[in-house]
């Protein structure tokens, strides 16, 4: 158990790193591609890659009922509507904004567990470090909520949506879902969401729109790659470990990841703001898992 911790500790640190550039990724790809063919795209590849892995380490796909139920609440669910709602909010939401918004997802994951996963008790940790984390979100980002809202709200709205979409999904997942492997288990959505997202962009997008240029294949293939096949495959593989209100709150870390990474790559400013922002979210995060730090136990 001692010996697994640094693996989970790492994976979870990875998994902030990853899915927190992938938010300027999406803006990038949005620059050449439109928002569904862009995200059909995406997972087009993904899949492709995550068949070649399944292929070389022989992995057989699980083809039973409830496995085939859950593909398909993944599939629809937690990648065309979700992913699809993000993708297009993007294109009138500040993707540091919508990272924000998205920072309702561990809120509704610990209420959908309260009633579907009650063995995985919340705690007073974990709700006073939650409300911490969100308000340093809001502290972190306070002047982009003085702008006009009527120009993006129903965007806004619909990361909000999306993240309460992907928590349902996510809950159903860890509830239901243990024994599929997570390669296998990411395959099938992927497919159907590739599928899937690329048509309803060739019905509903102007396809003369599309641009393939460096933009477009570095961002498609970095999503695919990095923010599709290695973060959900990780994903799926720490919710067997860890409790999934604490993974949920990877969604506090991601927008201080993309603040920096702003710092770091285009040299934005680093405002007190951010910075004290940035310090609640981490106590927060520590508040959360201090039953866990005190008490330490390992969901194998």
């Amino acid at each position: 158990m001692k010996s697994t911790t640094p693996k989970i500790i790492f994976v979870y640190l990875l998994l902030c790193l990853i899915w927190g550039s992938t938010w300027l990724g999406i803006r990038v790809s949005l620059e050449s591609l439109p928002p569904l063919i862009s995200s059909g795209f995406r997972f087009i590849v993904a899949s492709a890659g995550i068949l070649i892995l399944m292929k070389v380490r022989g992995i057989v796909l699980q083809k039973d009922k409830i496995a085939i139920k859950l593909y398909l609440i993944m599939g629809i669910f937690s990648f065309i509507i979700a992913f699809g709602l993000v993708y297009w909010a993007e294109q009138y939401v500040p993707s540091g904004l919508a990272s924000v918004l998205f920072g309702v997802y561990p809120f509704f994951v610990a209420l959908f567990s309260y009633f579907m996963i009650p063995e995985e008790p919340i705690g007073t940790y974990k709700v006073v470090g939650m409300i911490l984390g969100f308000f340093g979100i809001i502290i972190i980002f306070s002047d982009s909520f003085g702008a006009d809202l009527s120009l993006n709200l129903i965007g806004m709205m619909a990361v909000v949506l999306s993240g309460i979409v992907q928590a349902a999904t996510a809950v159903i997942i860890k509830k239901e879902g243990k024994f599929l492997n997570p390669l296998s288990m990411n395959f099938v959505p992927m497919l159907i969401a590739g599928i899937g997202l690329t048509i309803l962009g060739l019905i509903f997008e102007d396809v003369n729109q599309i641009t393939f240029d460096s933009k477009a294949i570095i961002s498609v293939l970095y999503l695919a790659i990095f923010g599709s096949i290695v973060t959900f495959t990780s994903f799926y593989w720490l919710m067997k470990k860890v409790n999934i209100v604490i993974l949920s709150l990877i969604a506090f870390i991601t927008p201080i990841v993309a603040l920096f990474l702003g710092w770091l790559i285009y040299n934005e400013n680093l405002t007190r703001e951010n910075i004290i922002g940035a310090i609640m979210v981490l106590i927060g995060l520590v508040i959360a898992n201090l039953q866990g730090i005190l008490k330490p136990k390992i969901i194998r």
